[in-house]
């Protein structure tokens, strides 16, 4: 644990929440036994500073994971995590639609096939006519809306 300011100075209870996770963490991974793993926590919510927290983590590696965060450090302001993006209700639409364009043009290869299935040879593809000109519209929508989001 890097000590932020001096050894006397008060820890607070989000000091003693991250020591307490890296406990966990290695407990979880198997560097402390269940009895080290508690006895530590019982001197964790006892301890009233940075100098009695020090001790409790010092045999224990710094280990990063990819779903953690690093800590931010105490003196900058927290910031929010980040979260994606919601769907709006344009984004919303333009799913409806594509949607709809597929399962028109799908229906209408099925009725291609079909065709050129019971006929015995490739009839003209004219599903092309349904599938072109809608998904260039939709695609250039799409592309436009994308090009001015950003």
């Amino acid at each position: 644990m890097t000590v932020p300011y001096g050894p006397e100075m008060r820890a607070s209870d989000n000091d003693r929440e991250k020591i307490a996770s890296r406990l966990r963490d290695a407990h979880a991974e198997g560097r402390l036994s269940i009895d080290e793993f508690q006895d530590r926590l019982d001197v964790l919510y006892k301890a009233n500073t940075y100098g009695e927290l020090e001790p409790l983590v010092r045999d224990i590696p710094v280990t990063r994971t990819p779903n953690k965060a690093p800590a931010a450090p105490q003196s900058a302001p927290a910031q929010a995590p980040a979260t994606p993006q919601k769907r709006t209700g344009g984004d919303r639409a333009m799913a409806v639609l594509w949607t709809i364009w597929a399962c028109a043009v799908s229906v209408n290869l099925v009725v291609w096939v079909m065709t050129s299935a019971t006929n015995g040879k490739l009839e003209y593809f004219w599903p092309i006519w349904v599938a072109g000109p809608w998904g260039a519209i939709l695609l250039s929508i799409t592309v436009m809306r994308r090009q001015f989001r950003d």
